[in-house]
């Protein structure tokens, strides 16, 4: 099947999902997940009034990336992007034309539910701005934050705050290392007319959860502990946990196949006793149940109990194997275990 007839029939399977991204105010959304779809490694997404195309195995000869272009233009006229992330760290590794370049890195604004977000397809970072995959994690948000106090833990540009904040948090506190990714945080609150309920701390995670867990901060062996943001002890309503797969600092190190623990159990005594902590773990090596079972093992391990656990399913522009998808999302209903 040649790249043509592969993307002509991932948008005719998304036909439903499309009508209904419409209707509920959406631009953003993949058309086509190439690990599934029949090109490993190619990702086609619509971010706002631009397709943006993202190689991360091997790079688009012209005449590929031709036939992409005429195909995308042919269902929505807009702008294509082409990022080649097929060199280490995925890092971009190719030129845009003048004019294609320029418009990669200006703001545009795109929608999802009718939540406003910043957008570049280009800038000093190599993601994009928003995670499409995390939109059902956004919605969960939405519906459920009315009136209580969230903690969006690794909230890179605060998508999960600002849907929080939308769906009306009285409080949001919202923490990231990056001041880049904080800084676009700040421009989706302000967007969205909510930053009198958000709050941003830049911060590496560990010592900021440990501390608004009551919990001494500590770091890895023989390493000097850089300065960090002071926190006073406090619990949250609702904890949102989506760290990276792996990532060191002085202070730990997030490991989502050995230890998710080392940052749930801080999480999770951050979590008032009737409240709820979202879990995410993005790492397909990792089995759902089992790393389900750990979480409630660590949760009676602290003398709690979880009353119900609602798993969050990534919507059908993100095609899976089995439907078993590598992001996996749970929200688990926090509760002592004498009731």
């Amino acid at each position: 099947m040649s790249i043509t007839q592969a993307l002509q029939h991932a948008l005719q399977q998304r036909q439903t999902f499309l009508s209904s991204a419409q209707q509920h105010n959406t631009d953003c959304y993949r058309v086509f997940h190439g690990t599934v779809e029949g090109c490993n490694g190619l990702n086609i997404d619509r971010y706002g009034d631009a397709w943006l195309v993202q190689s991360f195995h091997d790079p688009l000869d012209e005449q590929r990336l031709d036939e992409i272009r005429q195909c995308l233009c042919a269902h929505l006229d807009l702008p294509v992007i082409y990022n080649d992330r097929s060199r280490g760290h995925s890092r971009i590794n190719n030129d845009l034309s003048p004019e294609h370049d320029a418009f990669a890195r200006e703001e545009h604004i795109m929608q999802e539910n009718g939540i406003q977000f910043t957008s570049r397809l280009r800038h000093e970072g190599q993601d994009p701005l928003l995670f499409l995959d995390m939109r059902i994690g956004r919605e969960y948000m939405l519906r459920h934050a009315q009136g209580k106090r969230v903690l969006n833990l690794f909230s890179y540009t605060c998508g999960i705050g600002t849907a929080a904040a939308v769906g009306g948090a009285t409080q949001v506190m919202n923490v990231d290392f990056s001041s880049f990714a904080l800084a676009a945080g700040k421009r989706n609150a302000d967007l969205n007319q909510v930053t009198s309920v958000c709050e941003f701390v830049q911060s590496d995670v560990f010592p900021a959860i440990r501390q608004l867990a009551g919990l001494t901060v500590g770091g890895r062996r023989q390493q000097k502990l850089p300065s960090y943001p002071k926190l006073a002890q406090q619990q949250f309503d609702l904890v949102f946990l989506d760290p990276p797969r792996y990532a060191k600092s002085p202070f730990g190190i997030v490991d989502l196949i050995n230890d998710y623990q080392s940052l749930f159990k801080p999480a999770l005594l951050a979590t008032k006793q009737g409240g709820t902590i979202v879990c995410c773990n993005n790492v397909a090596k990792v089995d759902k149940n089992a790393w389900f079972e750990s979480l409630v093992r660590c949760v009676n391990k602290q003398g709690l109990a979880v009353s119900q656990a609602e798993w969050l399913d990534c919507y059908p522009d993100f095609p899976a194997f089995d439907d078993n998808h590598p992001l996996k999302i749970v929200a688990l209903s926090i509760v002592d275990q004498s009731e």
